[in-house]
């Protein structure tokens, strides 16, 4: 090793120079633990654990970015630092990083979530866990929180169809049904809930 310079762009980064020339760069602190000076000997080992090292760094610092926008589930923000062309090592050391400093838990993130849901956009059960899933959180952990919401899916989904209802008041009788129907469908609510909804909202504007 030739020469170890701090990056123009980046002094928390340092440049490694192998016999005069560029050869990789690397976090300047992780360079002062591996006890990088001019004039030390690099075998390929050691700048593979270097490197890789350093790429987990990179990860962890990409994944707390993300995590500075909005609260995120685990699979997502794998999902997120995959297309962001991390290696899986390098998600893997950084996943565990951050469940360390207790910036995930995707029990507490669906929680939210569906507290988040009912409060501002009710919806049914299935387009809940449907979005959960999207959002990476596995089924068992969907199902806790959900369960733990104590939703009261006849009241909200009659409740939307009330608001609702008005809306389609001077089309056909069977058209409002309809799109009534498709409306709270659309929310995630079942069959029968949409059906009771329905018959509910359109009889008292009977």
């Amino acid at each position: 090793m030739t020469a170890v310079t701090a990056q123009r762009g980046d002094p928390e980064r340092v440049n490694i120079f192998i016999d005069e020339e560029f050869a990789f760069g690397v976090a300047a602190d992780l360079a002062l633990e591996a006890g990088l000076y001019a004039g030390n000997e690099l075998d390929g080992a050691g700048i593979a654990a270097l490197l890789a090292r350093d790429e987990t760094r990179k990860a962890t610092s990409a994944a707390l970015r993300l995590l500075a926008h909005r609260a995120r589930a685990e699979g997502e923000l794998i999902r997120r630092l995959r297309q962001k062309g991390f290696a899986e090592e390098a998600i893997d050391g950084a996943i565990a990083k951050l469940r360390e400093w207790r910036y995930l838990d995707d029990a507490d993130f669906a929680r939210r979530w569906v507290e988040s849901r009912q409060q501002h956009r009710p919806r049914g059960t299935r387009l809940l866990g449907q979005e959960l899933r999207q959002k990476g959180v596995d089924a068992e952990t969907i199902d806790e929180a959900i369960a733990a919401a104590d939703l009261d899916e006849d009241g909200d989904a009659l409740r939307l169809a009330r608001q609702k209802a008005p809306t389609y008041a001077r089309l056909p009788p069977e058209v409002q049904r309809r799109r009534l129907s498709s409306f709270l469908a659309r929310r995630g609510y079942s069959f029968d809930l949409v059906r009771r909804a329905v018959e509910e909202a359109l009889g008292e504007d009977s």
